[in-house]
């Protein structure tokens, strides 16, 4: 293989690094990004840091500010919801396509996966959870043959974790429905059956969690803005 498409793109580089930074809480919301500073960290030019953060604006994971610059951006409910929503879509979809190419082995490693979650349940980490919660949901859609789709999914992985630490810290009751939830979709695999009832019941695990947090976090109904 060529050489030149073997290797990042110094935008991709510089986009790879603060999305990792922003997803690890190195870089915080609200947390101003100084293009100059980060092109001296990474040793290079400000064009390619510039074409990093215009991506993640797109991702919604950095906004610009007149007078001001960028900023990585701050925590809201909308976007949250906004983000709850599309990946239960995207993942639910990618779950049903990666249906068919799953192995026996990664079935067994969704179970043990699932039933590493189970253990949690008595001594509850939310940030743990979320963790192995990940994990399990990456087995089951990343034989996904849609490699377009894929990167969707991942990039709502990461703007979640961006906007919430862990769900499961506001509803930690939600956590002992999801494992259930979790059995039943492995058996819909195992089992054989049809697609769209894969698609439907990962689509409604997803919306399930947002449901449980709004309701907590708004019991006398959604605000006006959401």
């Amino acid at each position: 293989m060529n050489q030149e498409w073997a290797a990042p793109s110094k935008s991709q580089h510089a986009y790879l690094w603060l999305k990792e930074r922003i997803a690890g809480e190195e870089l915080t919301p609200g947390y101003r990004l100084v293009l100059a500073s980060i092109a001296d960290e990474l040793d290079m030019s400000v064009v390619p840091v510039r074409e990093a953060i215009r991506r993640l604006e797109a991702e919604g994971l950095v906004t610009f500010e007149r007078n001001v610059g960028a900023r990585v951006s701050m925590i809201d409910d909308t976007g949250y919801r906004h983000s709850m929503e599309s990946l239960a879509i995207l993942e639910g979809a990618a779950t049903a396509l990666a249906a068919r190419h799953l192995t026996a082995d990664d079935l067994r490693h969704a179970r043990e996966l699932n039933r590493r979650l189970v253990e949690s349940l008595d001594d509850f980490d939310p940030r743990l959870f979320t963790s192995v919660n990940h994990a399990f949901h990456s087995v089951l859609f990343a034989a996904c043959q849609n490699t377009r789709l894929l990167a969707l999914v991942e990039a709502e992985w990461v703007r979640l974790g961006h906007l919430r630490d862990s769900t499961f810290s506001f509803v930690p009751g939600r956590a002992q429905e999801s494992v259930r939830e979790h059995e039943v979709l492995l058996d819909l695999i195992e089992t054989g059956a049809p697609l769209p009832d894969i698609e439907r019941a990962a689509r409604g695990h997803r919306s399930a969690t947002l449901a449980a947090y709004l309701s907590h976090e708004h019991p006398d109904g959604l605000p006006a803005a959401l």
